[in-house]
């Protein structure tokens, strides 16, 4: 694998997941108020801490690498029940987001069908599986 490859591995898991991490962390802030949104599309409030632990620490872990398939397959599903959720109103912005909501879930999906690529904790966790290949592995 070439280093734009790998740059281009990374530079995408970093692009999807930057996302995820921002919208967590912005919901926050505005903690109340996204829980009366949730509300009003039928969804309990209840949930908001787990959606912001899934949004922030599933990103963290798409930019690491770590359990990419896993992660990318959780944050697809979640994306894609958001999508139908929230945004499949026939207003045209609306529309829009539903679509953008698909497109992510295409890329993670290929995301998971992939692996995380060469510059991730889950190569390097495989790398390192006998004692002492952590001082052969640099």
């Amino acid at each position: 694998m070439t280093v734009i490859e790998k740059s281009a591995d990374l530079t995408g898991r970093i692009l999807i997941a930057g996302m995820f991490v921002r919208a967590g962390v912005a919901k926050i802030g505005s903690f109340a108020g996204t829980q009366a949104y949730m509300a009003s599309a039928g969804v309990p409030g209840a949930l908001l801490s787990a959606v912001i632990a899934l949004e922030v620490l599933g990103g963290i872990a798409l930019i690491l690498g770590y359990r990419t398939r896993i992660v990318a397959i959780a944050l697809a599903g979640f994306t894609v029940v958001a999508a139908f959720l929230f945004h499949n109103a026939p207003d045209q912005m609306q529309q829009t987001m539903f679509m953008k909501n698909l497109a992510i879930t295409g890329g993670l999906l290929i995301l998971a069908s992939r692996d995380s690529g060469s510059w991730s904790l889950d190569t390097r966790n495989t790398r390192l599986s006998r004692p002492g290949d952590v001082l052969r592995n640099p």
